[in-house]
């Protein structure tokens, strides 16, 4: 099953969080994951995938600008009926992510997703809508965010299996 994430950064801190994501997904089963930025995406690859999760650093307290105009435009993409979720970085504590995170949800929604993230029904580390990591302890948050596309994983071959 094929399963994608698109993600926007400029410092690289956001990229290195989807490689951490991708990593979790490949370990949840048969799975063949890709991630690409959006100025390089496979449109044919990110079609064909059950799951596709959006990351974006924060800036102004929401979502890149890149990611929410990439998002209204459709870029040729077909979400609906696809499994969903989101992902931040950020700077500092308060500094957006939750909203960027909701902001991108709001779009895959609106696109026809199902948008998961196991909340809290699957324990700790609770995730209530998607993952965040700070700039200065990218590190401490690596297993959350290889739990995270752990679960995203697994949810999708339960659906789509």
């Amino acid at each position: 099953m094929k399963m994608s994430i698109v993600f926007y950064s400029r410092s690289g801190n956001t990229r290195r969080m989807a490689e951490v994501i991708a990593e979790g997904m490949r370990g949840a089963g048969d799975v063949e994951v890709r991630i690409f930025a959006l100025d390089g995406i496979d449109k044919d690859f990110i079609n064909d995938s059950a799951c596709v999760v959006f990351g974006t650093p924060t800036y102004l307290a929401t979502m890149a600008g890149a990611v929410k105009t990439f998002l209204e435009e459709g870029n040729g993409i077909v979400l609906a009926g696809k499994l969903g979720g989101a992902f931040a970085t950020q700077d500092y504590v308060h500094g957006g992510a939750d909203i960027g995170i909701q902001a991108i949800l709001s779009h895959l929604l609106v696109k026809g997703m199902l948008v998961y993230s196991g909340g809290g029904a699957l324990g700790k580390p609770v995730i209530h809508l998607g993952p965040v990591a700070l700039k200065d302890t990218m590190a401490e948050a690596d297993e959350t965010f290889r739990l995270y596309g752990e679960r995203m994983a697994k949810k999708a071959l339960e659906l789509f299996g």
